[in-house]
């Protein structure tokens, strides 16, 4: 009898998670950081805004190719594994059984009951049993470079949207004034929903990702200041 399992857990959300938050912060920070010290220095308003705009074009690539080179080395190396389990099963089925065995015991399992199940899911499916069991692999954590890509990418123009926005609508010297408060309140959004997502405290998670953008959009804009007048 099939048993369906209607639970969610958190975990099932960590691969995009990651992605999306991490590509959402970065695009917000790096491009209002951008922006904030062009406008510091003292640029015009059209300068300020193709910085923003090539901001933009440049992270998300970079985010997309980053991401993929990161989680494709990642599976490789499941990949990898699960070709020499597979050569495994084929050439000594007897070992892996008694392998398979061992983990249940391990875990608590009756050796008698603990054999009859490795049976039942060796005949079932060995390669994945073996997978879940002996590599920690499994379907909903397994690596996938083109989904992880794309995600940071549109993400990360999702996030750079916003201090691009912030600048146009801004005018003159409230340029920096403004985009820096868009970005505080965007990063204190993305910090609580990344935190509330992973069940984490919102408070925390919202304080720490604001911390740090306020601290980069600092700097840009000391050194933006410092640039321009020197110039």
């Amino acid at each position: 009898m099939q048993v369906i399992h209607p639970e969610t857990h958190r975990t099932h959300t960590i691969g995009w998670l990651r992605a999306a938050v991490l590509g959402a912060n970065d695009g917000v920070v790096s491009v209002s950081s951008l922006v904030v010290g062009v406008a510091a220095s003292g640029a015009p308003g059209t300068s300020v805004m193709l910085t923003g705009i090539a901001g933009l074009v440049a992270g998300a690539l970079s985010m997309a190719a980053g991401e993929y080179i990161s989680v494709q080395s990642q599976a490789d190396t499941e990949n990898a594994d699960l070709a020499k389990e597979r050569r495994e099963l084929a050439q000594f089925p007897d070992r892996e059984l008694e392998e398979l065995t061992s983990i249940y015991v391990n875990r608590g399992v009756d050796e008698e009951l603990a054999r009859q199940v490795a049976v039942q899911l060796t005949h079932h499916d060995a390669l994945t049993t073996h997978a879940r069991e002996e590599l920690g692999i499994t379907e909903t954590l397994m690596a996938k470079p083109i989904q992880a890509s794309l995600a940071s990418a549109a993400a990360f123009s999702a996030g750079a949207v916003i201090p691009i926005i912030a600048a146009i609508l801004a005018r003159g010297q409230s340029v920096g004034l403004i985009t820096s408060a868009a970005t505080i309140v965007t990063l204190t959004l993305l910090g609580s929903l990344a935190a509330y997502i992973g069940g984490a405290s919102i408070w925390r998670g919202a304080l720490r990702v604001t911390f740090w953008g306020a601290l980069a959009m600092g700097v840009t804009a000391g050194v933006g200041r410092l640039i321009g007048t020197s110039i």
